[in-house]
């Protein structure tokens, strides 16, 4: 099995394209094209996971955060990323990260979070926009069913909980092939009039080739007309954070003591309670403070997240709880995604959670 095998199973699930633009998720060190010996997954690939990699001969570590995230100018060992890249590189070691768009994900990082604090109804925070597509395309109406068909089965018309949605409507359609066509309909040099169907769906944008593709292999016209467009709809199943609600109303303290508990969290820091139940939570993985005023505005109860800085807490103003549970232990939870979706495809392949707790931060 190729590393490039592994890298293929983690992008189905969270394709490179849903990262944020200062993010370097995928490939950073190594050939995606050398034969895997094993995978070790981490939070961190920090020097000891690098170590934890050679005695264990895995050449391919999967970690949630980029070991680099801008530009090296040099690499002489001067910093832990340096070293950690030298290292890599001495052992034959890949690194791979899956990072935002992991956390964009409807079933990635924070989907981990609300199961662990048994969240209902759960539906993303902040939708993302422009990450939709749709194709309008014109067939013969003896095909429209099969290239529809086919469509649906390359990521094509899927809308929230619903799929194979599409919109089709008849009409006819003209065309005139000229001496050079191989038409499927028709005679060269006339002018021919076709009944066809005008098919809609709409599709998620990292798929366009493969839709395209998917069009052309199945379209019988020798020429197939078709317009792709971009449009301002918010993707539902692609964003930032989470919210959701509660089974039963909590006692603010008491949410306090079992998200410490759920989350293995050593340390709270918190707004002033607000003297009512906690029913609707909002959270996001990792930084998420950008996210509190769709928390506010969405009516949450409590947002759960880390890296809020002093003043930010601020910004609760009494419409809200704060609560900041660390970036680490928000995300703690990300290499379990990392083993389901590689153990579910590969069954009998040496894949492991590092034994190496990555948590730069200490608590007394």
């Amino acid at each position: 099995m190729k590393i490039a095998d592994i890298i293929a199973c983690i992008e189905d699930f969270a394709p490179k394209s849903y990262q944020e633009s200062y993010d370097n998720a995928g490939l950073i060190i190594g050939n995606a094209k050398n034969e895997c010996t094993g995978v070790l997954i981490c939070l961190d690939s920090i020097e000891s996971v690098i170590d934890e990699a050679i005695a264990k001969n895995m050449n391919l570590v999967v970690a949630h955060h980029p070991i680099i995230f801008s530009g090296i100018k040099q690499i002489v060992g001067k910093n832990y990323i340096e070293r950690i890249i030298i290292k890599a590189i001495k052992n034959d070691i890949a690194i791979y990260a899956a990072h935002t768009n992991l956390d964009n994900m409807q079933n990635g990082v924070n989907a981990r979070i609300g199961e662990k604090l048994g969240i209902k109804n759960s539906k993303i925070l902040q939708p993302k926009s422009k990450v939709l597509k749709k194709l309008y395309t014109y067939i013969p109406t003896t095909h429209t069913q099969n290239v529809a068909q086919k469509l649906f089965e390359a990521g094509a018309g899927n809308i929230g909980n619903y799929s194979e949605c599409s919109f089709t409507i008849n009409g006819k359609g003209t065309f005139l092939p000229n001496e050079n066509a191989n038409p499927t309909l028709g005679k060269k040099l006339e002018r021919h009039t076709q009944n066809e169907d005008k098919l809609e769906v709409l599709f998620p944008f990292h798929l366009e080739q493969k839709i395209l593709n998917t069009l052309f292999q199945n379209h019988p016209y020798e020429e197939v007309a078709y317009e792709i467009i971009t449009i301002d709809n918010k993707n539902q199943t692609i964003g930032s954070g989470m919210i959701g609600e509660l089974d039963k109303p909590m006692n603010e303290t008491d949410f306090l003591y079992f998200v410490k508990q759920q989350l293995n969290t050593k340390c709270i820091r918190y707004t002033a309670l607000q003297n009512k139940p906690i029913q609707k939570v909002a959270w996001c993985g990792g930084a998420g403070n950008f996210l509190l005023g769709d928390a506010i505005a969405h009516q949450a109860d409590v947002f759960i997240s880390g890296d809020f800085t002093y003043h930010k807490f601020f910004d609760a103003d009494n419409q809200i709880i704060i609560m900041d549970i660390g970036h680490y232990e928000s995300e703690q939870f990300t290499s379990e995604i990392f083993l389901d979706i590689l153990t579910k495809k590969f069954r009998n392949f040496a894949i492991q959670i590092s034994e190496n707790n990555t948590n730069p931060i200490n608590y007394i």
